[in-house]
């Protein structure tokens, strides 16, 4: 079966509508060129002959729709991945995160969990912790699942270390998990004051009065005027004052909300006014 051209667009068309009504999830607004390819991928991990096959399928297995989401929403992610923002993050967000009674923040988009741990670890590092909850967030069930366990293959430890010293990090990384059977495990230290819980960006409300938003390459998974609504809805979730962080690739925030300053210039992290 063809699915170039217009009768391709209508299959993906009809595949993300079905989605929507059957399971509440809105790809809709995604960049349709990159959308359209990991829809395509998914087809071919699924076995199935076609989008039709596919869309078939995920609606009458929500297992399978699991699996095939994950696909759709890229699961990409490593501990303290772009070291050079956390590094800018530590010199520049953290004095004045020391002025602060109590720390709010939420990370968007976390996969498998390892931004939120790497932002714990900074944190604990800078003696923040004990005043600070992180909340963090995925579209995924099946990559929260595994990112609440905290246990990764040991052979990311190198990467680990050498983003972690890049990043301007203090404390021997061996106190902040323990090894086994060819895996690590983030110890409860580090643990203790992460929460992972299911979120829409799309779909859902605003998420509250947070100090701090890491949303750092999801955008730029979403079309044009989704990123707007999306990006409405992260300042609408910042106090004055707030720091927004975003990814290398994505638009500043000042689009939907003008008060937005460039508070780190090159590695994007905004200020909301105050």
């Amino acid at each position: 079966m063809s699915t170039d051209g217009e009768e391709g667009n209508e299959q993906i068309a009809r595949f993300l509508n079905d989605v929507f009504d059957r399971y509440g999830y809105d790809l809709r607004g995604y960049a349709q060129s990159s959308l359209c390819r990991r829809i395509h991928l998914a087809v071919h991990r699924s076995g199935a002959q076609g989008v039709d096959e596919l869309r078939e399928k995920v609606l009458a297995e929500p297992v399978l729709f699991a699996r095939v989401l994950d696909v759709l929403t890229v699961q990409v992610t490593e501990m303290f991945r772009d070291p050079l923002f956390f590094r800018a993050f530590r010199d520049q967000v953290v004095p004045l995160l020391r002025t602060y009674a109590r720390l709010s923040i939420w990370t968007c988009g976390v996969a498998t969990g390892e931004e939120a741990y790497s932002l714990a670890i900074l944190l604990l590092e800078e003696g923040l912790y004990d005043r600070c909850q992180i909340y963090a967030t995925d579209l995924s069930s099946a990559a929260l699942e595994q990112a609440k366990e905290g246990v990764y293959p040991e052979a990311s430890v190198a990467t680990l270390s050498e983003n972690h010293a890049r990043a301007g990090g203090k404390l021997d990384l061996s106190s902040c998990f323990t090894r086994a059977y060819d895996r690590i495990a983030i110890c409860n230290a580090v643990r203790r004051n992460v929460v992972f819980f299911q979120h829409d960006l799309v779909g859902d409300h605003v998420f509250g009065e947070m100090d701090v938003i890491l949303c750092r390459n999801v955008v730029i998974y979403f079309g044009r005027d989704l990123q707007r609504r999306v990006l409405r809805k992260l300042a609408d979730s910042l106090r004055p004052g707030g720091f927004l962080c975003l990814g290398s690739s994505e638009r500043p925030p000042r689009a939907v909300d003008p008060s937005f300053t460039d508070f780190v210039p090159g590695q994007h992290i905004y200020r909301l006014a105050s």
